[in-house]
């Protein structure tokens, strides 16, 4: 038996113990150790076997370097029959996280403890998956079907106090869990308690209503996504096939799913998260000390990103023009931090002590003890150039001077300071504390430092960092505004606004291009193209139809009315539009584009931008444009980003296609070197993803 588990007797209790850090994950080895622990369990004279997790949890779950390889033996749902087929009493004592398979070993025991840390759940969808080991099987018979419709198809998870109540665990117990889990095993010896199979327990009630509605909500939720949808039905067999049959049927949904486009997808994108940070220029580099933040402007994005730094613990000093736009910042910060307490992001017993934490001021002076200073001002040079100058004048030497710009040159930026090496982009999307993606935008003076500081930051606020060179739009807001072209480009060819929002939902995302310029505002787009005009290619079109849109007062959901009329909470087609269309598509050739075609071309469009992205650097790998959209533009998780979908898709006919409407418009469809070079060699960009971690 491998030291990986460990088996050892404390009197008449075997205690069993998974060491397999750092999360215990169940590879082949412990599912082999658990097996051959239990062999030995019911060949010795112990009374009790107890399992426990070795360091700072129970089991996080199955080794997801497995995935897409070959299955090995033992496998966990034989594992798990094994550990419940004993003859003696187990009892499974839970600390930390128990996910998954994890969940799925304790499951398998007759009898449950968990310490006031413990969580239980069943994370499976979120990798395209659905428990594979009995998980939907057993739950249901302990707990009835509405737990396991609220935790399997969502991938959550439940507290400890939670899983008592609904009948998954036995006990909650204080301090040290081998302590409390010897304790519970002695009892249960000295009281000869019987051996408890959840397998042998009745089906589940069907409840008819509670199915329908659970299949109503996810097919909305999930856009696209199968596996939620599969984690329904796996739960309702349990309520009507014996439990051979059911777990039988739960065995095969998972084969079927492990051998899915989607749980490729979403196992890039899990790996991806990892990934993401690891950057060679940063190993070793200590970041600064940051526990004083300083944020200038209380607008909607100001007031996101100090609501987000109070989550996080940190103090706050707001910078305002005058006491009542301070008091306004403090007001919304306010209602953020109360919106928080009720979706359980904030305990309510902490929400007084964030708001100790902010300070709300008028003047420069008081941002001087600050260790980073947020600008989140009106987005143009002039005005955060002054910003600039003035928090050069009063931060300490060594504070961080960040900016919140979505598109402006930080290089420029930092120029109107005299440190710019302590100059970083920050680029946070709204709302700035509920949005998980923060673009570090590394300028060409920025320290090290800075940038380990940025990433530390973001992994104290709960947020994926992504790491951005220097251009206008960085990576997401310049992919955006590529594909966003490609999409002005489908209207003027007869394909209306609408359409391309459908048929981009169905792919996946959830709005369409039109859409989320109303929400965004209208008069955002008219400014970038007022900003760019001076700069724009003649050969470039120019969205006329938008700029009208613009002068009457349609900037989309703020006034009621853009690509969408807005009433009661309803958005319908704004059909005065069309009139504005058809002027703007008169000397254009007319062929709208169907579905397909208008997901392939705006994809097309997303991609080749993005080659040109990691070609010149601004993006370090294919990996960091797939974070990017994933989380900052609503790219469907299961889909695992564009650049996978390009992979997917394939390379050479993505490239024929950009090179058959490059016929009929050699300004836009031009192929990206890096998409050629690739094609050429036989590459892909998954294969780029691989060499960088060389």
């Amino acid at each position: 038996m491998t030291e990986i588990v460990r088996y050892e007797r404390q009197g008449t209790i075997a205690v069993v113990t998974i060491a397999n850090p750092p999360v215990n994950a169940l590879g082949q080895a412990v599912r082999q150790g658990l097996w051959e622990a239990f062999d030995r369990f019911a060949g010795d004279d112990a009374a009790v076997a107890l399992i426990v997790g070795e360091g700072k949890l129970f089991i996080g779950g199955a080794d997801i370097s497995e995935f897409g390889k070959p299955p090995l033996e033992p496998f966990l749902p034989d594992v798990c029959t094994h550990i419940e087929s004993s003859r003696k009493p187990v009892v499974a004592a839970v600390h930390g996280p128990a996910l998954g398979g994890g969940c799925e070993i304790a499951l398998g025991a007759h009898y449950r403890l968990a310490t006031k840390d413990a969580r239980f759940g069943f994370p499976e969808v979120k990798l395209g998956l659905v428990p594979g080991a009995g998980g939907s099987q057993r739950m249901p018979r302990l707990t009835g079907v509405a737990p396991a419709l609220a935790m399997m198809p969502a991938g959550g998870s439940i507290s400890a106090q939670e899983a008592l109540e609904i009948g998954l665990v036995d006990r909650v117990a204080d301090g040290d869990v081998r302590t409390a889990g010897l304790a519970f095993a002695r009892e249960i010896a000295e009281k000869g308690a019987p051996v408890r199979r959840v397998s042998e327990l009745p089906n589940p009630q069907f409840d008819e209503g509670a199915f329908a509605e659970a299949r109503a909500v996810w097919k909305k939720k999930a856009r696209g996504e199968i596996a939620p949808l599969k984690a329904i039905d796996v739960v309702e067999a349990s309520t009507r096939l014996p439990f051979a049959e059911g777990m039988a049927e739960e065995r095969r949904c998972f084969l079927d799913l492990l051998d899915t486009p989607q749980r490729a997808g979403l196992i890039h994108a899990f790996f991806n998260d990892r990934k993401v940070a690891k950057l060679p220029d940063l190993e070793g580099v200590a970041p600064r000390t940051l526990a004083h933040v300083g944020v200038i402007g209380g607008g909607t994005m100001g007031a996101g990103i100090a609501t987000s730094c109070l989550l996080a613990g940190l103090s706050v000093t707001l910078l305002e023009r005058d006491d009542a736009a301070a008091d306004k910042a403090r007001s919304t910060i306010s209602a953020n931090l109360a919106a928080a307490v009720k979706r359980g992001k904030l305990a309510e017993s902490r929400l007084e002590p964030a708001l100790a934490a902010l300070a709300t001021v008028t003047d420069y002076a008081a941002l001087g003890a600050a260790d980073l200073a947020i600008e989140a001002v009106f987005e143009d040079m002039a005005v955060k150039k002054e910003v600039f100058t003035s928090l050069d004048a009063v931060m300490k030497p060594g504070a961080i001077l960040a900016t919140n710009t979505s598109y402006l040159d930080v290089n420029e930026i930092a120029g109107a300071t005299a440190r710019p090496g302590d100059v970083i982009g920050l680029h946070f999307f709204s709302p700035a504390h509920v949005m998980k993606l923060l673009e570090v935008v590394v300028a060409d003076s920025t320290a090290a430092d800075v940038t380990a500081t940025a990433f530390a930051l973001a992994r104290r606020l709960g947020k994926v960092a992504v790491r951005s060179g220097v251009c206008d739009g960085f990576i997401g807001n310049r992919i955006l505004s590529t594909y966003r072209g490609a999409a002005d480009r489908m209207i003027l060819e007869g394909t209306s606004p609408w359409d391309i929002d459908t048929a981009i939902r169905d792919f996946g995302l959830p709005m369409g291009p039109f859409e989320m310029g109303d929400l965004a505002g209208l008069d955002i787009n008219y400014m970038t193209r007022q900003r760019k005009a001076a700069t724009r290619d003649p050969r470039d079109i120019v969205p006329t139809w938008g700029d009208e849109m613009y002068h009457k007062g349609w900037l989309g959901r703020k006034t009621g009315r853009g690509y969408y009329t807005y009433q009661d909470g309803k958005a319908s087609p704004n059909k005065d539009v069309e009139p504005l269309l058809e002027e703007a598509r008169k000397g254009h050739r007319q062929r709208p584009l169907g579905p397909d075609e208008i997901v392939r071309r705006y994809m097309a469009a997303m991609v080749n931008e993005a080659a040109r992205v990691v070609e010149e650097g601004i993006a370090r790998r294919p990996l960091d444009v797939d974070v990017t959209l994933l989380y900052g533009y609503g790219f469907p998780r299961w889909r695992g980003g564009p650049m996978l979908w390009a992979d997917t898709q394939g390379l050479a006919g993505l490239l024929d296609d950009i090179r058959s409407w490059e016929t009929d418009d050699p300004y836009f469809w031009q192929p990206a070197p890096l998409l050629v070079r690739l094609v050429e060699e036989g590459r892909t960009f998954s294969d780029l993803n691989r060499e960088d971690a060389q």
